[in-house]
């Protein structure tokens, strides 16, 4: 048997008789770049996540792009990000010419620590970046609270996270927040990849105010309004109408796409649980960190209870960890099943950001994560028979 890490044949498979006269509506009007089909997929991001405005861009790189470009980031700036992430999220900070801060990571969910962010503010400091990784959001609270307190931008890195759903607790009642909708700006990807990806590349930056979507939407298009004249120095940062054809098609499956990727985690879970290799400590399993928020009833305002559901984790990334990553990856490579490695490096020790001056062991957590961490098949068409080859295949491993 062959299990891939990811099969978007398998998906498209399911969608092709609703994809093909997506994709002919395009051609026959000939019109590619923004226009209406990209108009409502905006609307339609905007209201999934729980925000009065998206702007489609080019790419999850370029909505992190102009999200800084947006507040004047530039040369003499820093923003606080983590060292754990794919690049693109210091990336975009550098090319605009400012500086970016690490801090390290939990252990359990590995997104940034929000005990950690308040030691690197300095007057330089503009911005904070927590990135919602693998699925899960970071905890946006207290880094919202901090930025409150310091006049800081937050700009919520959620390629890998759109409809997670992050939990407000409070004496009276549970609010349930979108990954997207708690800080200035929410930067989506929809790389291919993605839990909702397209057939290339594109992004979305959702907000809730609408003097920065105005802004948005005149740096994605060169600075110009009207056309022809500049009021900024923008870029060619658009959303063309075949992806966003193609993604409100896939936006209307995400749901039932995000339902099958949690079984299959609670499948994983259950049977790695009762292997015992977890008691064992041969492997660590990803932790679905906001579920603590709904174990309990919450009350609300009329002092009735109720239970909540909660897309606490969406499992862009099914992880685990251990010792033996490597030898247990080459493992189940020679069985036919695929897997990766997020993120073998951490962005402190990447090359061409050593002149920062952040030796090894700066950031041990992440560091450790880049050492032990794997990811396995998660896909929603993930078949029964396709799981059980991937937790036999890793239990034989460690027999």
């Amino acid at each position: 048997m062959r299990v891939p890490l990811l099969d978007l044949k398998a998906q498209y498979e399911t969608i092709r008789s609703e994809i093909l006269p997506a994709l002919e509506e395009v051609l026959e009007s000939q019109h590619f770049i923004l226009g209406p089909k990209v108009g409502d997929f905006e609307q339609k991001v905007a209201v999934y996540s729980n925000c009065t405005d998206a702007i489609g861009v080019s790419s999850g790189s370029d909505a992190l792009l102009i999200s800084l470009m947006a507040e004047d980031i530039g040369p003499g700036d820093d923003v606080i990000t983590t060292p754990y992430t794919f690049f693109a999220t210091a990336g975009a900070i550098s090319r605009t010419g400012a500086t970016p801060v690490f801090v390290d990571i939990q252990p359990d969910t590995y997104n940034m620590d929000p005990n950690l962010i308040e030691e690197r503010i300095t007057p330089r400091t503009r911005a904070i970046i927590p990135v919602h990784l693998y699925g899960q959001c970071a905890d946006m609270w207290p880094i919202l609270d901090l930025a409150g307190k310091k006049g800081l931008v937050v700009i919520e890195d959620a390629a890998q996270a759109i409809g997670a759903e992050y939990p407000n607790e409070t004496p009276s009642r549970l609010e349930i927040c979108r990954a997207g909708s708690m800080g200035d700006y929410g930067c989506f990807s929809f790389f291919p990849s993605k839990n909702l990806g397209g057939f290339g590349d594109g992004g979305m930056v959702a907000t809730n105010d609408s003097d920065r979507a105005e802004r948005l939407k005149i740096l994605r298009a060169h600075g110009s309004k009207p056309k022809y004249y500049h009021k900024f120095v923008g870029g060619n940062f658009r959303l063309d109408a075949i992806q966003a054809a193609v993604l409100s098609v896939k936006l209307r499956h995400l749901d039932t796409w995000t339902a099958k990727r949690r079984q299959n985690a609670a499948s994983y879970d259950a049977a790695f649980e009762s292997s015992g290799l977890v008691d064992k400590g041969l492997i660590t399993l990803p932790k679905a960190f906001w579920k603590k928020a709904i174990a309990q009833n919450i009350a609300t305002e009329n002092s009735e209870t109720r239970s909540l559901s909660l897309h606490d984790h969406i499992y862009n990334q099914y992880i685990i960890s251990t010792s033996r990553r490597d030898e247990l990856r080459g493992y189940l490579t020679d069985r036919g099943i695929g897997t990766e490695i997020y993120y073998p490096v951490p962005l402190h020790l990447q090359e061409c950001y050593l002149s920062l001056g952040y030796p090894p062991g700066s950031f041990p957590v992440s560091e450790d994560a880049a050492k032990r961490t794997l990811a396995l098949p998660i896909y929603p068409e993930l078949t029964n028979e396709q799981q059980e080859y991937v937790v036999d295949a890793v239990c034989e491993y460690f027999s």
